[in-house]
């Protein structure tokens, strides 16, 4: 079968091109470094398998553009840059690698809360640009004893509770199906979202992106929170409304975001190409590329580059699970397939 793989990492995921070749013949297989799109498909019209990360989204225009295709890998948890009911109409088979990033994912979550909690970045910026000694702005706050809003207890989310309870944090969660042997063995209460959103002195999201969870954190929800709540995005950036987001930390509702993911955030990297787009989405994408600079240049906010997932350990994962997604495929034995 031929292959393509897109967005191979070599400068991220070291020599991630030389294993896959050990699995998948020169002549049967093609690497890109580059996303796929519109620009490249031409290259791989006759593909029977592609294999892409977040950056490459697939829509019906790209699939329609490959006959052949039959099975999508994606080397990511998250599937939202996938049409997967197109896929589901056309036949086509897609996979994901789903735990790779349960443990990294967490305890990067909880280092975007103590790099808030404890002003790590103002200490070192201080210190680091002015020679600045002076600890009076840069007093903190304990977690011990706070409440963590866990929206989302999948693999990621328990592993952020139970992070959490190291710290003696209370915690509260919300999830669509509720696993109450964890709960009691964890001592948190499942809630619904609302009570979730209006108890929790820090809230951190580990949903999946959907329609039907956009701007799940919007204007109403923020002011149902805490004043003085914190909030941690290390899941997607649609899932909270820009716009309500920067309103709610200039009222001060919000004392502090971690956000290692951004609405817009394929805009944001690719700002020229957007901002010269032609298109009525323009209008949108402007104004919410404006807002993410805004988030970025708060001093209360600390904005990181969708790295969350990246840690020695996950790329081994990440790479071990897409050549097993494939060969399972390949073997008709296919695993972790979206349902």
């Amino acid at each position: 079968m031929k292959i393509a793989f897109f967005e191979i990492f070599n400068e991220i995921i070291k020599g991630e091109q030389e294993v896959l070749e050990k699995f998948f013949k020169s002549d049967e297989a093609l690497y890109f470094k580059e996303k796929l799109s519109l620009k490249n498909i031409d290259l791989v019209k006759d593909v029977e398998i592609i294999s892409v990360f977040t950056g490459s989204v697939i829509n019906k225009e790209i699939i329609d553009l490959l006959p052949n295709l039959k099975f999508i890998n994606t080397s990511s948890t998250g599937f939202d840059h996938i049409d997967i009911e197109y896929c589901r109409e056309k036949g086509i088979k897609v996979s994901n690698v789903p735990a790779y990033g349960s443990v990294t994912v967490a305890e990067f979550t909880f280092a975007l809360l103590l790099a808030l909690s404890r002003k790590i970045y103002d200490a070192y910026d201080r210190l680091k640009e002015d020679g600045d000694f002076n600890v009076m702005p840069l007093r903190g706050f304990d977690l011990r004893g706070k409440t963590l809003g866990v929206i989302g207890t999948g693999k990621i989310g328990k592993n952020v509770i139970k992070i959490a309870k190291g710290f003696d944090m209370n915690v509260v969660a919300c999830n669509l199906q509720q696993d109450l042997d964890f709960a009691k063995e964890f001592n948190f209460e499942y809630k619904d979202l609302s009570e979730v959103i209006s108890q929790a002195d820090v809230l951190t999201l580990h949903v999946p992106y959907s329609k039907e969870n956009h701007h799940l954190i919007n204007k109403d929800s923020i002011s149902k929170m805490k004043r003085g709540v914190y909030i941690i995005n290390t899941a997607r950036g649609e899932l909270i409304d820009t716009d309500a987001l920067v309103w709610g930390l200039q009222e001060g509702i919000i004392a502090g975001a971690g956000l290692d993911v951004l609405e817009g955030e394929r805009q944001l990297k690719e700002e020229a190409e957007v901002l010269s787009s032609d298109t009525e989405q323009k209008q949108r994408n402007y104004k919410t590329l404006l807002e993410d600079h805004i988030l970025i240049d708060m001093p209360n906010v600390i904005v990181t580059p969708h790295v969350a997932f990246y840690s020695k350990e996950a790329e081994e994962a990440i790479i071990k699970t897409t050549i097993e997604n494939i060969q399972g495929f390949i073997k008709g034995q296919e695993i972790n397939l979206i349902k």
